[in-house]
């Protein structure tokens, strides 16, 4: 009855562990921070010899020799700093006797199916607002190429979006973001109307730049967590190919 009792305990750790990975992972956070709250979950319920080994798209986790590994494949990411730190907290109210198991995995599941990013107005607009304020950050001075700037950036956005939804290829999306961007500043730039077509092509790829994801590699590799910063140094490298593919294609043709 006891070992009927722990194997049960043990599945539920399981769970829990796998859901605050899984929403730890796809909400962007770093592979070493993963690996280091699935094993420390793991531990306030006295289960210290455990084996987790996380990537990109993958987690695979097992208590025990006893314990069957489980493996939880992540196929979207995005970067929602607000769900790593409601994860973080969770892990805190764990490691305090705070909350009880099921209590954390109740909320760890709410968690993963709430939506915590800001409405697609609001992004869009900050989107095409910010890309203004970069022009001035790169040396741009006059207003002209500001609202131009800010034409492009939601161009780019939006275009993204749209391109994201119905093709579920991120590199595709953004090669046709950036060439929305490139095609507005050089027609602005034909017709007389902006005086530096190269600072706002910059200023309006900016929101397409993997800043987060470079970091995140950056961070990876110097953990130890060799694979997973390869693996994300090789998708931001891919993201600047395709938006220089992007800017470049067009800027032949014209």
């Amino acid at each position: 009855m006891a070992d009927g009792l722990t194997i049960i305990d043990e599945d539920k750790v399981i769970d829990l562990v796998l859901i605050a990975g899984r929403v730890l992972l796809e909400s962007g956070a770093e592979t070493y921070r993963v690996e280091d709250t699935m094993g420390r979950i793991a531990s306030n319920y006295g289960l210290s010899d455990t084996y987790s080994f996380v990537t990109s798209t993958a987690i695979i986790f097992s208590l025990n020799d006893r314990t069957n590994t489980r493996l939880v494949r992540v196929r979207e990411r995005t970067t929602d700093l607000e769900k790593i730190a409601l994860t973080n907290n969770i892990s805190r109210k764990i490691a305090n006797d705070e909350i009880t198991i099921d209590e954390a995995k109740s909320e760890l599941i709410h968690l993963h199916h709430a939506s915590l990013q800001y409405s697609f107005s609001t992004k869009f607009f900050a989107a095409a607002i910010a890309c203004g304020f970069f022009l001035f950050m790169f040396g741009g001075s006059t207003i002209t190429d500001f609202i131009i700037a800010i034409i492009a950036g939601a161009g780019a956005f939006l275009t993204f979006d749209i391109v994201q939804r119905y093709i579920q290829i991120k590199f595709f999306s953004e090669f046709i973001s950036a060439t929305i961007v490139i095609s507005i500043a050089a027609l602005c730039s034909k017709l007389g109307l902006v005086e530096n077509q190269n600072i706002i092509t910059i200023a309006a790829v900016m929101p397409l730049v993997p800043g987060i994801l470079i970091t995140n590699a950056i961070r990876d590799l110097m953990a130890g967590e060799l694979l997973a910063g390869m693996s994300r140094g090789v998708e931001a490298a891919l993201t600047a190919f395709a938006i220089g593919a992007g800017v470049a294609i067009v800027l032949l043709l014209f």
